[in-house]
C-alpha cells in the first residue's frame, strides 16, 4: 500500500490541527451524533449556538479533549492501555460504564445480526501485536482503524476510539489523517458491515484508502 502523503511528523501535526474541526465533525457524525459543521465550529470556539443537546456537547467535548491528548502523546507506544485511555477521554462525563475499560456484556450492531465476542473471550494484546508487526505504515494504521471498530471493545464510542487511535499513528508516521466523509457514511457502513460479518478486510481497507485519507 503506497503512502498518499509523506509529511514530517511536525507538518502532520500542524495539518491535523488545521483540520481538527472537520475531523471532529466527521467523527461525531460517523458515531451518529448529528451535529452540523457550523455548530461544531462554534463549539470548538466556545460559542453555544443552542442547537446542540447537552449529551452531544459532552460527546464533542470528549472528542476535543481526546484530540488534545493524542497530539500531546504522538510518540507514545500504542498499547491496549493507551486505547483504554482514549476511551476514558472520549466518554468521560457521559454516564458510560465501564469507563476506560472493556465492556462486560454483549452488544448488538445496527444493520446486522452478527455479534462480536465478549472481550473476555478475546486476546487483544496478541491481536494488537500482530497488527503492529505490519511493516507498511499506512496499511497498519488503516488496519488499526478497522480492527478497533470490529472488536467493539467498549460499550459505546468504539468508532470514535478507532478514529483517534488510528490518527495518532497516522500523524506519528506522516501519513496524513483518516476520516470518513459525511456524504459517504452510508457507503462506508455497507462496507463495514460486510467486514463485520465476514472478517474480510481487504475490500474495506481499499475503500478507506480511496476515500478517507487526507493530507498535503
Amino acid at each position: 500500500m503506497n503512502s498518499k502523503y509523506k509529511m514530517s511528523k511536525e507538518d502532520n501535526i500542524f495539518f491535523a490541527k488545521r483540520k481538527l474541526v472537520d475531523n471532529i465533525y466527521k467523527s461525531a457524525n460517523l458515531e451518529g451524533i448529528a451535529v452540523t459543521f457550523a455548530d461544531t465550529y462554534s463549539f470548538m470556539n466556545n460559542v453555544n449556538t443552542g442547537h446542540i443537546s447537552i449529551d452531544d456537547m459532552l460527546k464533542l467535548k470528549g472528542l476535543k479533549d481526546s484530540w488534545e491528548y493524542v497530539l500531546n502523546t504522538i510518540d507514545d507506544d500504542l498499547t491496549i492501555d493507551y486505547i483504554k485511555k482514549i476511551h476514558f477521554e472520549i466518554c468521560k462525563g457521559q454516564n458510560i460504564q465501564p469507563l476506560g475499560d472493556f465492556r462486560d456484556k454483549g452488544v448488538g450492531i445496527t444493520g446486522t445480526s452478527w455479534r462480536p465476542k465478549l472481550p473476555s473471550e478475546c486476546d487483544y494484546e496478541s491481536e494488537l501485536k500482530e497488527i503492529l508487526s505490519i511493516e507498511n505504515n499506512l496499511d497498519r494504521c488503516i488496519t488499526i482503524f478497522c480492527w478497533i471498530q470490529r472488536s467493539q471493545m467498549f460499550l459505546d464510542g468504539n468508532k470514535r476510539v478507532a478514529n483517534l487511535v488510528a490518527n495518532k499513528e497516522m500523524i506519528k508516521y506522516g501519513e496524513g489523517t483518516i476520516s470518513v466523509p459525511i456524504d459517504k457514511i452510508g457507503e462506508y457502513f455497507t462496507n463495514l458491515i460486510h467486514y463485520y460479518e465476514t472478517d474480510e478486510l481487504e475490500s474495506l481497507k481499499e475503500w478507506i484508502y480511496n476515500n478517507c485519507i487526507d493530507g498535503i
